[in-house]
């Protein structure tokens, strides 16, 4: 049985995702053999990222700064009449690298299983708000016109999909004069591939080719 102190990091590791407590018992040793310096900085940096750090008001990317809104949803170069879906913040990283999109972005925060209960685990509620009234969320100058869904092609995210899909279908005849269009990520993505290890020219292909 390990030490209470050292028992209780990894309990805090092991809530990380895809981390178990063989592996987090590596990161508590490997952290017992640092230098108390490099300890130090480690500490200092995880306080820094919960004082520094906010949440976008309206897409819940992380970001440093003044205001309530990450420096893309406050960019006035953005086009802000499309939103692109996306399941957690590297997948919006990977689709702001290949430069091929320059829309608003909402990160859902997960995915859903086929089961009821488990919906609750994504922001569609907070999505819904946001698409209705972007200005109550300081974003005072979208008017949306097309919604990417980016979920992953994995099962968790195909069954995303299909949730957002009818979510949102009230949306495309909503306004008659100004429909929203709903579009899906096309098949060049790999089944079972996550968009964060996909490279540039298969994501740019695949957000190119949505429909």
């Amino acid at each position: 049985m390990h030490p209470k102190s050292i028992q209780k990091l990894i309990e805090q590791f092991s809530k990380f995702p895809t981390v178990g407590p063989r592996t987090a018992a590596r990161f508590v040793f490997y952290l017992l053999k640092l230098p108390k310096e490099d300890i130090s900085g480690l500490m200092e940096s995880i306080s820094d990222l919960s004082k520094e750090v906010k949440i976008c008001s309206f897409c819940f990317k992380p970001y440093e700064g003044e205001g309530n809104l990450c420096e893309i949803c406050y960019n006035s170069g953005r086009d802000r009449t499309r939103l692109c879906l996306v399941e957690k913040e590297v997948d919006l990283d990977a689709i702001e690298n290949i430069k091929k999109y320059n829309g608003l972005y909402f990160i859902l925060g997960g995915t859903i299983s086929l089961s009821k209960e488990e919906s609750e685990k994504i922001r569609i509620k907070e999505l819904i708000e946001r698409i209705k009234d972007p200005a109550v969320f300081h974003l005072f100058d979208a008017s949306f016109e097309e919604i990417i869904i980016a979920t992953n092609p994995t099962t968790e995210g195909e069954a995303t999909a299909l949730y957002l899909e009818r979510k949102l279908k009230p949306f495309t005849h909503s306004d008659p004069a100004k429909p929203i269009k709903i579009t899906k990520l096309a098949r060049g993505m790999p089944k079972g591939g996550e968009l964060e290890y996909a490279d540039e020219e298969t994501l740019g292909d695949a957000l190119e080719g949505r429909k």
